[in-house]
């Protein structure tokens, strides 16, 4: 059996304490926020740990403390990529 596509969004903003998860899907959803994100420029990360990691948070939870710096590092690797269209 193939393994579903999962997806997982996450947002930060300089007023949180941490970036949180906004959205989360497996099979058609997953699919379907990809789409979503491509279509509107929102950046895309694909990390099976990061993302295995991140699986059991719930929507609006905050990411765990100990995954701050992968979180981070990733969050820079993003805004580069934006700012190289640019």
């Amino acid at each position: 059996m193939k393994d579903q596509k999962k997806a997982m969004a996450l947002s930060y903003e300089q007023s949180m304490d941490a970036p949180h998860v906004v959205a989360k899907g497996t099979g058609i959803v997953a699919e379907r926020m990809l789409e979503i994100a491509l279509a509107n420029g929102v950046p895309v990360h694909e990390d099976p740990a990061l993302l295995s990691l991140l699986s059991a948070l719930n929507i609006e939870e905050q990411i765990p403390e100990d995954v701050y710096q992968v979180i981070a590092e990733l969050f820079v690797f993003l805004y580069q990529m934006e700012q190289d269209k640019i």
